[in-house]
C-alpha cells in the first residue's frame, strides 16, 4: 500500500525566554519500520515542563516538550508488528498512552533490568528536533513511536484527562510503590508521602487502595484538601507531627521533606526518594541512624515497562474512586500553549492540558 502524507503541527520550543511556535508539517502513514503514528487527542503538562520552560532543568532545544499524552493509533510501520506489555498486537485505532522512555534492550542496563536508564535512552518530550525523528513530543498532534517504547491500550471508558498523566505521574508513582515494596499484602502499613501535588495525591490513592494508612504531609493547604479527597488518612502541615512510619515516599523535591522523610522512619522502615530531580541542597544522615535501625533509601527516577501496564490498570479499576479528572483543567488549544505554560504556577496541583486539535 503506498504511504499517503498526513497533516501534522507542533510546538517547537527555542529555549528559555524564547516564546513557542506552532509549525505546520506533515508526516507520513509509514513512519518506519518498528515505529507507530500516533495521533495524539489530549496532552497534561508535567512539572518537568514547567522546569524546562522556566529554566529550571536544561533540555535541548529546539524541540517538542510534553510527555504525557493518550491518543490513537493511526498507522504501523513495516517490520516486526509492535506489540503490548503483555504480548497483545497493537492495531491501527487503538487508543494508547506511551512511555516516557524508549530503550534499546541490548545494553547492560536493559540486561540488568533497568531499562528507564538505558546507555542509549530516547525520552519523548526531552529530545532535540531530529529529522530522523521529527515527532517526538506530546506537544503536538501527532508523535511517532520508536522501537524500544512501551505501548499500553486504555479503554474508552478511561477520560482523556485521567489516562494522560499514565505516562508519567501515575508510571512513576507505580516505581516508587514497587521500590516501596507496597503490594496487595500492605493492608495497615504506615506510609508517610511528602508533598500533595500530582505525584504525590497519586500516591495516597494507590497506597490507600492497598490497604495501607497514609498520611500525607504539605505545607500548602489546598493541597492538603485535595489529598484527604484521594485516599489519605492523615494530612498535615509539618512531618514532625508524624509518628513513626514504614514507609517514606518523597516526592516534593525539597531537602528538608528528605530528612524527615528518613527521620520518621521506624526499625526497619524503607524510605523511597523520587521528587529530587533538580541539584538541591545537601542532606545530613547519621549512618548509624541507618545501621541500628535497619533503615533502607532508595531513589527512584522514570519507570520499568511493568510500571506503566499497572499504571493503566490501576486508573480501570479506580477511576471512579478517586477524583482523577479533577486535577486536569480544561483543554486549551495548540496555539494558546506558549501562555498556558507561562502562566501555569509550579507550585499548583493541577495540570494544565491542551487538546492539539482545538
Amino acid at each position: 500500500m503506498t504511504a499517503a502524507t498526513v497533516a501534522a503541527r507542533y510546538a517547537r520550543w527555542d529555549g528559555v525566554g524564547q516564546p513557542i511556535t506552532v509549525v505546520k508539517t506533515s508526516t507520513t502513514t509509514d513512519p518506519g519500520p518498528g515505529r507507530v503514528l500516533v495521533a495524539i487527542d489530549l496532552a497534561t503538562v508535567c512539572g518537568s515542563d514547567l522546569h524546562t520552560v522556566h529554566g529550571r532543568r536544561s533540555a535541548p532545544h529546539p524541540g517538542i516538550l510534553g510527555h504525557e499524552q493518550v491518543g490513537h493509533v493511526t498507522a504501523i510501520g513495516s517490520g516486526a508488528q509492535p506489540r503490548y506489555f503483555g504480548g497483545a498486537q497493537v492495531n491501527i485505532g487503538d487508543r494508547v498512552v506511551w512511555s516516557v522512555t524508549a530503550s534499546c534492550g541490548r545494553c547492560r542496563n536493559c540486561a540488568r533490568g533497568i531499562e528507564q536508564k538505558c546507555s542509549h535512552l530516547k525520552k519523548y518530550g526531552h529530545e532535540a528536533l531530529d529529522n530522523g525523528w521529527p515527532l517526538n513530543g506530546g506537544f503536538a498532534s501527532h508523535c511517532v513511536l520508536v522501537p524500544g517504547t512501551t505501548i499500553a491500550p486504555v479503554p474508552d471508558s478511561v477520560p482523556d484527562a485521567v489516562a494522560a498523566p499514565a505516562s508519567c505521574a501515575t508510571a512513576t508513582v507505580a516505581a516508587v510503590l514497587d521500590a516501596a515494596a507496597l503490594n496487595r499484602s500492605s493492608e495497615g502499613t504506615r506510609v508517610l508521602i511528602t508533598g500533595a501535588g500530582m505525584l504525590g495525591v497519586t500516591a495516597a490513592a494507590m497506597a490507600n487502595a492497598l490497604g495501607a494508612r497514609v498520611t500525607v504531609c504539605d505545607p500548602d493547604p489546598a493541597r492538603r484538601e485535595v489529598a484527604a479527597g484521594f485516599g489519605a488518612d492523615l494530612v498535615v502541615a509539618d512531618a514532625l507531627e508524624v509518628p513513626p512510619v514504614d514507609v517514606a515516599l518523597e516526592l516534593s523535591g525539597s531537602s528538608l521533606a528528605v530528612q524527615a522523610c528518613i527521620a520518621r522512619l521506624d526499625v526497619g522502615g524503607r524510605a523511597v526518594l523520587a521528587g529530587t530531580v533538580a541539584a538541591s541542597r545537601d542532606v545530613s544522615i547519621d549512618p548509624e541512624h541507618l545501621v541500628r535501625r535497619l533503615i533502607t533509601v532508595t531513589g527512584v527516577h522514570n519507570y520499568r515497562p511493568v510500571h506503566l501496564h499497572t499504571a493503566v490498570e490501576f486508573l480501570v479499576a479506580n477511576q471512579h474512586r478517586y477524583p482523577f479528572a479533577s486535577l486536569v483543567a480544561a483543554p486549551a488549544g495548540l496555539d494558546h500553549l506558549d501562555a498556558t505554560l507561562r502562566s501555569a504556577p509550579h507550585s499548583s496541583f493541577l495540570r494544565q492540558s491542551l487538546c492539539p486539535t482545538a
